[in-house]
C-alpha cells in the first residue's frame, strides 16, 4: 500500500469516528493522570556511573572492604573558637550516634573521635602503648578534654579527623546499596533528607555549625533545587500562551495546542511510571522540552488550519486537510526527535539511558497528541475566517527580502560567511574539555550550602575531598615480603610527586612510620625494613579497618588526595598511574584503576569521551537516513543536514569560550539540539520541496514556503528560545548550562534553517526556465 493510500485510510477512519476517538484519548488520559500521580524521584548512585568500566568493576569489587564513593562526610564546627568544650563534644557525639542509626548507613564504616576504631600509639619504655582517642570514662570536663587532645596528637589524626586550627572534627560513613530494613534500593533522596533533618536540623544551632557533603546530600541539594523547575515550567507556559496568542489571534486556537502539549508530558509521566521508571534530578527538565516540542509542532498545525479556512474550507476540512498535509513532514520530524534521542542509548550510564528513554516517550506521546489529537479537536470549533491582506505588488515584504537568500549572489555570500564560522567554530571546539572545569559540586552554583561546605572541609582539612584509590593486587600476605611492599611505597613516591596530587596513603607508608616508632621514633628509621620478621612487625599494627588492606592482606589500596576533581588534574592523575603501574607491575603484583570519588570521575568523563563521538555519528546517521526516506532526494538530505551539523560545531565552541566542560548532564543536549533543529528545516523543506517539483525556481519555491511557513518556524523558535532562557536563573548549575546551549541551539537552527537552507538549495537545484 502506498504512503497516500495509507495516508487516506487513517484521515477517512479518524475523522468518520471523531467522537469513538476523542472517547479513547479520554479513557487513555485518565489512565495515564492516575499513572502519572504515582511517579516518584530516583536518583540512585548507581545511575551515576558507568557500571561496565573497566574502573568500576575494580570499584565493585572492592568497596565492601574499602569504602565505595557514596560517602558520607559531616564535619561539626565550633564558631566560637576550638573544639576542646563540653557543648561541642555533646554535639559531636550526638551526630556520630545519629548517622549511625540512619538506615542505610554502613555502620562498620562510620569513624569520629568517638569510633572505638580512633585510636593512637605511643612509644613508652616497655614497647608500645595505646587505647581509643576517646577513653570510656571520658568525661568533658578540663582534664577530660586535655587527655583528648593529647591524644589526638598522638594518633596523628590532625588534618583528617580533626581540623588543622582544631575548629572542626569529622564524621566520616559509607552509605549501603540496600535500605537494611525493607531490602530495596537505597532511597538517595531520603538519606539526604535525614541527614538535613535529623542531624543538620537537631544539631546545629548556638556556636555549633554542621556541614554535611557526600553524594546523597549533593543529590538531596539537587532534587530541592530541580522543584523550581516545576516554577519555570509555570512560566514557560505562561510565556508560550502569550506567543501563540499573538501569532494566531484566536483564544481557541491558543488553547488546543497549550492543552494537547500538556497532555503529551502527562502521558508521558503516566507512560514513565507505568514502565516503571522515575524521574531523577536532570531527567525532570525533559516534560518541559516535551511541552515545548509539542507547542512548535502545534503552532505548524494552527498555521495550516488558518491558512485553510481563510481560503474558503470549513474548520472540518482544514483540520482534516492539514492533517493530511503535516502527517509525514510532522511525524518524520518527531520520528527524527525520538530516534536522535534514543542514540543516547548507547552511553553506558543509567541517567543518561534513562534521560533517552523519558525524551523517547514524550516525543512518542507528541505524535498522539499533536498530529492526532490537536486536528480532531480542531473539526469540532468554529475557526475564524481571516481576510487575506490585499497585498501591494510595489510593497517589499519581509519574505520578499528573505527569499533572496536563495539566489546566488547573497547565497554566496551566506555560505562563505558559514563557512568561516564553521572554521573557526571546529577549531576553537577542539579545545573541549571532557568532564568538570570548576571547584566544588557541578551541578550546584559556588554560592549554594553545599559547595559553601565543601571548601570549608578542603580549607580546614589536610586531607582533599577529591581522592582516588588504585588498588593493588597480589598472593595472600604479600604485604609481608619486601619486594612487594618496596614496589608500593615507589608507586606511592611517584604518585606524590605528580601535580595535581595533594598527598598519598598506603600500608607501605604507614609501616615505615610504625617501623621508626619502634626505634625510639628516629626518622632515619623510617623505612621498610628488609628483614621479613621485622616488616611483620610493623604490619601488625595496622588493622584490617584501616582501610589499607584487607584481612588476608593480597590488596592493599594506595589512597591518592588530589587538589581537586577538574577534568586537567584527573586525567593527568589517571595518565601518571598508567604510565607508572606499567613499568612496575609484575606478574604476581597487579596495580588497577579505580575506586573513590574520583575513581568514578575518572570513569566517567573516560565514557563521555568514548561516547562523544559514536553518539553523534548515531544521531546524525539516523536524521540522515530519516531526511532521505522522507523526502527522497540527497539534495534535500545534504540542504537539512549541513546547517544542524554545523551549528553543532559552533555550540561546542560556545562550551569552549564559556568553560562549559562535556560531562554527564551536558553530552545529551547536543543530541537534543539536533533532534529538535531538524523539525525547522523539514517543515520549510517539505513545501519548498514540492514547489520545485512543480517547476517552481529555487527563490520562488522558498518565498511560497516562507509564506506557507515561516511565520510558524519563527515564532516557534523565539518561543522555544524564550521558554528555556528562563533557566538561566536556576538554583542549579547544570540546569543553567543546559539552559544556555538549547537557547543558543534553539535559535541558531532555526536562523540556520531560514539562511543557510536556502542559500545551500541555490546552488543544488538549477533554475528551470
Amino acid at each position: 500500500m502506498k504512503i497516500e493510500s495509507l495516508i487516506n485510510v487513517i484521515e477517512a477512519t479518524m475523522f468518520r469516528k471523531r467522537v469513538m476517538v476523542l472517547v479513547a484519548f479520554v479513557l487513555a488520559s485518565i489512565f495515564l493522570v492516575f499513572q502519572a500521580s504515582q511517579i516518584k524521584l530516583d536518583a540512585a548512585f548507581e545511575k551515576h556511573i558507568p557500571l561496565n568500566h573497566t574502573y568500576m568493576k575494580t570499584y565493585l569489587e572492592y568497596r565492601e572492604n574499602f569504602g565505595g564513593a557514596n560517602n558520607v562526610l559531616i564535619s561539626v564546627c565550633d564558631t566560637e573558637g576550638d573544639i576542646f568544650n563540653e557543648s561541642f563534644f555533646g554535639a559531636l557525639k550526638g551526630v556520630h550516634d545519629q548517622l549511625f542509626f540512619i538506615p542505610g548507613v554502613d555502620r562498620i564504616q562510620v569513624k569520629s573521635l568517638y569510633s572505638p576504631s580512633t585510636r593512637f600509639v605511643e612509644i613508652v619504655e616497655d614497647g608500645f602503648a595505646g587505647g581509643p582517642v576517646i577513653p570510656a570514662n571520658f568525661q568533658p570536663d578540663s582534664q577530660g578534654l586535655a587527655v583528648v587532645k593529647a591524644n589526638i596528637e598522638k594518633a596523628g589524626i590532625v588534618g583528617s579527623i580533626v581540623a588543622d586550627d582544631y575548629s572542626c572534627a569529622m564524621v566520616k560513613a559509607s552509605l549501603m546499596d540496600t535500605d537494611p530494613q525493607t531490602g530495596a534500593r537505597l532511597d538517595t533522596l531520603v538519606i539526604a533528607e535525614q541527614l538535613e533533618q535529623q542531624i543538620r536540623g537537631k544539631f546545629e544551632k548556638d556556636n555549633i555549625s554542621i556541614h554535611i557533603i557526600g553524594f546523597s546530600k549533593m543529590v538531596g541539594d539537587v532534587a530541592e533545587g530541580a522543584k523550581g523547575v516545576v516554577a519555570f515550567f509555570a512560566i514557560a507556559i505562561v510565556i508560550t500562551t502569550l506567543m501563540v496568542f499573538w501569532f494566531c489571534r484566536s483564544i481557541s486556537l491558543t488553547l488546543l495546542p497549550i492543552a494537547c502539549s500538556l497532555v503529551a508530558v502527562v502521558w508521558q509521566l503516566g507512560m514513565l511510571s507505568t514502565l516503571g521508571f522515575g524521574l531523577d534530578p536532570m531527567s525532570i527538565l525533559v516534560p518541559f522540552l516535551v511541552f515545548a516540542i509539542g507547542v512548535s509542532h502545534g503552532v505548524q498545525m494552527i498555521n495550516s488550519v488558518s491558512k485553510l479556512v481563510s481560503k474558503g474550507a470549513t474548520s472540518k476540512e482544514a483540520a482534516q486537510m492539514s492533517f493530511r498535509l503535516l502527517l509525514i513532514p510532522g511525524g518524520i520530524a518527531l520520528l527524527s526527535d525520538t530516534v536522535g534521542f534514543l542514540t543516547l542509548l548507547s552511553i553506558d550510564i543509567g541517567i543518561i539511558r534513562e534521560l533517552a528513554i523519558t525524551a523517547s516517550l514524550g516525543v512518542a506521546m507528541i505524535i498522539l497528541t499533536n498530529l492526532i489529537l490537536l486536528p480532531l479537536l480542531v473539526s469540532f470549533i468554529h475557526v475564524p475566517k481571516v481576510e487575506p491582506k490585499i497585498a501591494d505588488k510595489n510593497k517589499v515584504t519581509v519574505w520578499d527580502v528573505m527569499s533572496s537568500f536563495a539566489t546566488k549572489r547573497i547565497a554566496t555570500v551566506i555560505l562563505v560567511i558559514t563557512a568561516v564560522l564553521y572554521a573557526a567554530g571546529y577549531y576553537y571546539s577542539q579545545d573541549m574539555k571532557i568532564g568538570e572545569l570548576h571547584a566544588g559540586a557541578p551541578s550546584l552554583h559556588e554560592t549554594s550550602r553545599y559547595n559553601q561546605d565543601t571548601f570549608l572541609i578542603t580549607d580546614r582539612y589536610a586531607i582533599s575531598v577529591d581522592y582516588m584509590s588504585v588498588i593493588v593486587e597480589s598472593p595472600a600476605d604479600s604485604c609481608t615480603f619486601y619486594e612487594t611492599m618496596d614496589l608500593i611505597d615507589t608507586f606511592q613516591w611517584q604518585m606524590e610527586n605528580t601535580a595535581g596530587v595533594q598527598s598519598a596513603i598506603s600500608l607501605a607508608s604507614v609501616a615505615k612510620i610504625v617501623n621508626a616508632g619502634y626505634n625510639e621514633g628516629n626518622a632515619r628509621w623510617r623505612v621498610l625494613s628488609r628483614n621479613q620478621q621485622t616488616l611483620v612487625q610493623s604490619i601488625a599494627r595496622i588493622p584490617s579497618t584501616s582501610g589499607l588492606l584487607n584481612s588476608d592482606c593480597s590488596v592493599m589500596p594506595v589512597i591518592l588526595f588530589l587538589e581537586d576533581h577538574k577534568a586537567e588534574t584527573i586525567n593527568r592523575v589517571v595518565d601518571k598511574v598508567k604510565v607508572v603501574t606499567q613499568a612496575l607491575e609484575t606478574d604476581e603484583v597487579k596495580f588497577k584503576l579505580a575506586s573513590g570519588p574520583v575513581g568514578v570521575m575518572a570513569a566517567t568523563n573516560e565514557a563521555v569521551a568514548e561516547a562523544q563521538t559514536p553518539m553523534m555519528l548515531y544521531v546524525y546517521g539516523a536524521v540522515t537516513l530519516l531526511c532521505f526516506i522522507s523526502f527522497r532526494s540527497v539534495r534535500a538530505t545534504i540542504v537539512v543536514i549541513v546547517p544542524l551539523y554545523v551549528v553543532s560545531t559552533l555550540a561546542q565552541w560556545l562550551m569552549t569560550a564559556l568553560d562549559i566542560g562535556l560531562t554527564v548532564s551536558t553530552l545529551p543536549v547536543i543530541a537534543l539540539g539536533v533532534g529538535i533543529g531538524v523539525d525547522y528545516g523539514i517543515y520549510i523543506l517539505s513545501t519548498m520541496s514540492i514547489k520545485l517539483r512543480e517547476g517552481y525556481q529555487v527563490q520562488e519555491a522558498y518565498l511560497l514556503a516562507l509564506k506557507e511557513r515561516g511565520s510558524a518556524v519563527l515564532i516557534t523558535g523565539v518561543t522555544l528560545a524564550i521558554g528555556v532562557s528562563t533557566w538561566f536563573w536556576s538554583d542549579l548549575k547544570f540546569q543553567v548550562d543546559m539552559g544556555i546551549l538549547l537557547t543558543f541551539m534553539f535559535l541558531v537552527n532555526m536562523i540556520a534553517a531560514v539562511l543557510v537552507l536556502p542559500a545551500i538549495a541555490a546552488f543544488l537545484w538549477p533554475n528551470k526556465k
